[in-house]
């Protein structure tokens, strides 16, 4: 090993010549992902640092996407953390996932202190996200607002926003806030926080009101803006808009189809008396939810004998489209449609999308230059449409068959179809009417499959549909795909924005949506994600994702696996489906 050079004067070593005694330093440094440092005192809120580094801009100059948070040593941290030690920071805007969580829950937080501060029997429900850009609400203990109620409480949130009203993390003994939220008439968050693991739990404190979120808060109200509330039977949307900030959102539309599906799988939860996670885990204790997870699969089957009564009352039906997001159980409903379309004297044909994609070296490029299999135009939607009306007139077809590895398609095995044969064709883009254009209109049905959960952990803490949706996929993909759930972890944001870019503009041109969420499935896949979730190296991104899903898992009782019969949805995940093997 190489030592350093002596001093021929004073024997000691080049490097320990430059040590010397010093004055305790009491600052800290934070050193930016952009390669600057920043130097202050020791304790600075982490929001401090982040106002000099990133100042508002002059009015005259294009707005930037506010920071909102920021992974300090690779943990995520909100704002009010104080800075103890020399520390490397990447700070974390609404363009992220986690950033726009704690914007939308810091409003959220907004909305509830201006409802209470107005209307004090009124309590604020939030039931569901809606597309792109806002959430659903209902109010309890009193009518609907009407339109001036809601801009009497909008013209509040907007005055606390101007006041940049400080928010505030309290940490309570878990058995206090069981007290304070018990004294205020919080029944959801008792049965919530009586399942808690801790012996201490963070509440917040906005202008006096002190409230439960899962989840990290802006430091105060200031950085929040471009919102509105929207009048919608039965509640009321509380959107956000991107005018003032650039968050990463679009308008609200009206998604009325979507929005009736929450609403049935709302009175299915009633029907099973579970209000939140809390009753979710009482169920657990006194039955091990054996009785809901029994009405869950039976509501799917139900449903799914109503779709296929409906596409074999209609004679004219040769094309059935299934599409939706990833995870979301589409390869389980149609093979189970199928059989239901078996039932009624149907002949169902399975059609594979994916044996459709052009030959790899005309695939289009993304944005970052890597393949975009998920565009439109990855589909040879000439020869799919052209083989599609050969199919339907009886003639003899060499199907395609896309070779994965390769990158390349050929013919594969001929089939000719008798003429009361259904199709059924699974994939993403099933909705997009430019996938079967020049076919007749009264030959397709469209169905828009998803996880649209309604269970939330308490009225304020929705559980996200994407989150059901990504515990599935972590679990499969360790399952069947042998990929790691950091791997999974990894690869979801690019999911996501071909989803978005892709699926959930179309969502409304279905003729029907199927729910194919279960109010169990939470409690199964529990035991299945967790040891998985567990092995994502610390430091990493993908283990600040990991270890918030963890956090998340923790308010879940686990239930036994074998509730979920052969033939459930959720058995595409977890694997043992009698159907995984169907050929139809």
């Amino acid at each position: 090993m190489a030592m350093s050079a002596m001093s021929p004067s004073t024997g000691k070593s080049e490097s320990t010549m430059n040590i010397r005694e010093a004055e305790p330093r009491c600052t800290v440094q934070i050193h930016l992902s952009d390669g600057r440092t920043l130097e202050g005192p020791t304790h600075t809120p982490l929001a401090d640092f982040m106002a000099v580094a990133y100042p508002a801009p002059a009015p005259d100059q294009p707005q930037r996407y506010p920071v909102v948070a920021a992974l300090v040593g690779g943990e995520l941290e909100e704002l009010a953390f104080r800075v103890t030690r020399d520390v490397d920071v990447l700070p974390i805007d609404t363009r992220s996932t986690d950033g726009l969580r704690i914007y939308q829950r810091s409003m959220l937080f907004v909305l509830v202190v201006a409802v209470r501060e107005l209307y004090p029997e009124a309590r604020v429900m939030v039931d569901h996200s809606v597309t792109l850009g806002g959430f659903f609400c209902q109010v309890l203990g009193r009518e609907r607002f009407a339109p001036d109620e809601l801009e009497a409480i909008s013209q509040r949130m907007r005055e606390i926003v101007a006041a940049c009203e400080p928010i505030t993390k309290v940490r309570l003994a878990t058995e206090e806030a069981l007290r304070l939220f018990s004294a205020q008439g919080y029944d959801d968050k008792v049965r919530l926080l009586a399942y808690r693991q801790d012996s201490h739990t963070n509440v917040y404190s906005l202008r006096g009101v002190l409230d439960y979120f899962y989840g990290y808060m802006l430091p105060d109200t200031g950085a929040l803006n471009g919102f509105e509330l929207v009048d919608h039977a039965p509640g009321m949307i509380l959107r956000f808009t991107g005018d003032h900030h650039l968050l990463p959102l679009h308008s609200h539309d009206a998604y009325p189809k979507l929005m009736s599906v929450f609403r049935e799988y709302g009175e299915w939860l009633r029907i099973l008396g579970i209000e939140d996670v809390g009753s979710l885990n009482q169920a657990v204790d006194q039955d091990g939810l054996q009785r809901e997870a029994l009405v869950s699969e039976a509501l799917h089957e139900k449903r799914l004998a109503e779709i296929a009564d409906e596409i074999t009352g209609r004679p004219d039906v040769r094309i059935v489209l299934v599409a939706g997001p990833s995870s979301s159980g589409k390869t389980t409903f149609s093979k189970r449609l199928a059989i239901q379309l078996l039932v009624n004297g149907a002949r169902p044909f399975a059609l594979a999308l994916d044996d459709y994609f052009v030959d790899r070296e005309r695939t289009p490029r993304d944005e970052d230059g890597e393949y975009d299999f998920e565009s439109l135009e990855a589909v040879d939607r000439g020869l799919f449409v052209s083989q599609l009306r050969a199919l339907m007139a009886g003639e003899e077809v060499a199907l395609q068959h896309y070779d994965f590895g390769a990158g390349v398609s050929a013919p594969g095995r001929v089939v000719r179809l008798p003429a009361d044969a259904i199709i059924i064709v699974e994939g993403i883009h099933g909705l997009n009417p430019r996938l079967v254009e020049g076919l007749p209109p009264e030959s397709i049905y469209r169905i828009y499959a998803s996880a649209l959960t309604q269970l939330n952990l308490d009225h304020h803490n929705r559980v996200s549909t994407t989150d059901t949706r990504l515990l599935r996929r972590i679990v499969r993909d360790a399952q069947y795909r042998n990929y790691s759930a950091q791997a999974t972890i990894a690869r979801w944001p690019s999911v996501r924005r071909g989803e978005e870019r892709n699926i959930f503009p179309y969502q409304e041109h279905a003729d029907v949506m199927f729910n194919t969420a279960l109010v169990y499935e939470l409690s199964v896949l529990k035991s299945y994600a967790e040891p998985l979730l567990r092995t994502v190296p610390h430091g990493t991104m993908e283990w600040v994702e990991a270890r918030r899903l963890l956090s998340f898992l923790r308010w879940f009782r686990p239930c036994d696996v074998d509730l979920a019969p052969p033939n459930s949805l959720l058995r595409e995940f977890i694997g043992g489906s009698s159907l995984r093997d169907l050929a139809l």
